[in-house]
């Protein structure tokens, strides 16, 4: 017994002053943002009234903390778009290949049993492990359920991330993970392969038969919870994600604005496969995707690449994806690759190029510094009316036809 306590002093009475005293910190943290510690009471009435167990909600959310860090990654606009190329020659190297080729091999039993029970091929769980966390090497240090409490209390989306706060501590109830454990990315991103927490609801199996869905210690939960996703999103196991693509010199560009063809129609056109082979006689619908324009790769993506932008709405990531599950699975790199000399784009790029686009008549949608679909369109019709090549896409050509200065460009100073 401590030598401050008197002798008569019980071993109940002892842990329960331990208990106050170990509670002390997280009340004065909480009571020094009274307006946070008011909404996160809201949410656990609204946690308990969805289900959650009360001893859950109370105890996970009396310890939730506000973290500013969370509020600035989710404020933070990047002041520069990354090129294609910068974005896939970070994702998608030799080392990771090489990687990514030893895990194929090492967990094949596995990979193989997924791929049996959900139709995913191993390379593609395999590409999706190594995109999301670096093959389990980094999950993210952020407190899932401080950072969704952050979220939630904040205006911009709090409806989502009350949503996902509330199925966080349903995870929590049903005992896959402590709430002490429950780390991840800054929006609540968690495991192997990322789940939001809606998402591990729906689709996390407990592949290992432990008892417990847990997308952090069992690799066969994570990989099985994985293909069981994709699968639900709708993989066709008959096809792989797309192609590359060659295109003759004459393609009209115009076309590859996201409509779907036969790929006996991309045939007749003179597309090729990246070796110059006539294309496969599938009856399967395409689309031509030319993510860093002209002069670089072209692809022709199937319904699989739809279901990677499933997963995440970016077709950079979904080319990744399937790049990276094709360079594990032994194919050599692209045999166009993209330019490396593309201009580096700030958001105020885009909105000036966006507010040229609008003024001479071609319609891109509110200027907001974002590259969209309405933005590309306008593009494309601006380009093929001035005798450039319509691809769609932002060159430093077509920013000197609109007399607009890149901010890369501008003197600093």
């Amino acid at each position: 017994m401590p030598p401050f306590l008197p002798r008569n002093v019980t071993h109940s009475l002892i842990a329960a002053i331990v208990s106050a005293t170990l509670m002390m910190p997280v009340a004065r943290a909480a009571d020094s943002n009274p307006s946070f510690r008011t909404c996160v009471d809201q949410l656990r009435d609204k946690a308990i009234d969805a289900g959650v167990s009360r001893q859950t909600a109370t105890r996970v959310l009396a310890s939730a903390e506000h973290l500013d860090r969370v509020i600035e990654l989710d404020r933070r606009q990047p002041e520069f778009t990354t090129t294609f190329a910068d974005y896939l020659n970070r994702r998608v190297n030799d080392d990771k290949v090489k990687e990514g080729r030893a895990l194929l091999a090492e967990h094949r039993a596995l990979l193989q049993r997924v791929k049996r029970e959900t139709g995913v091929p191993p390379a593609y769980l395999v590409a999706f492990w190594g995109l999301e966390t670096h093959f389990g090497r980094y999950f993210g240090k952020m407190s899932v359920p401080s950072s969704l409490a952050t979220l939630a209390c904040d205006e911009r989306r709090s409806d989502y991330f009350t949503g996902e706060l509330i199925s966080a501590l349903r995870i929590i109830d049903e005992g896959a993970i402590s709430a002490r454990d429950m780390e991840g990315s800054w929006a609540g991103a968690m495991g192997h392969v990322q789940f939001m927490p809606s998402v591990f609801l729906r689709y996390a199996v407990d592949a290992d038969h432990d008892g417990k869905r847990d997308l952090w210690h069992s690799l066969p939960d994570a990989m099985m919870s994985a293909g069981n996703f994709l699968s639900h999103l709708g993989w066709d196991s008959d096809y792989r994600w797309g192609r590359e693509v060659l295109l003759p010199d004459d393609f009209n560009y115009a076309l590859a604005d996201g409509e779907k063809k036969p790929l006996k129609d991309w045939r007749k056109m003179g597309i090729t496969d990246a070796f110059g082979n006539e294309l496969p006689h599938e009856d399967i619908q395409a689309s031509l995707v030319i993510p860093a324009g002209h002069r670089g790769p072209a692809f022709l993506a199937y319904k699989n690449f739809n279901v990677i932008m499933g997963w995440n709405r970016s077709e950079y990531y979904a080319i990744a994806v399937g790049y990276l599950a094709d360079r594990i699975a032994g194919a050599g790199k692209l045999q166009n690759p993209p330019p490396e000399d593309a201009p580096t784009l700030a958001r105020d790029d885009i909105k000036a190029l966006q507010e040229a686009l609008q003024e001479k008549g071609f319609e891109t949608g509110k200027p907001d510094g974002i590259l969209g679909p309405d933005t590309r369109s306008a593009i494309r019709h601006y380009q093929s009316a001035n005798q450039l090549i319509a691809d769609g896409y932002p060159s430093k050509a077509l920013f000197e036809s609109l007399h607009i200065t890149l901010k890369a460009e501008q003197p600093q100073g």
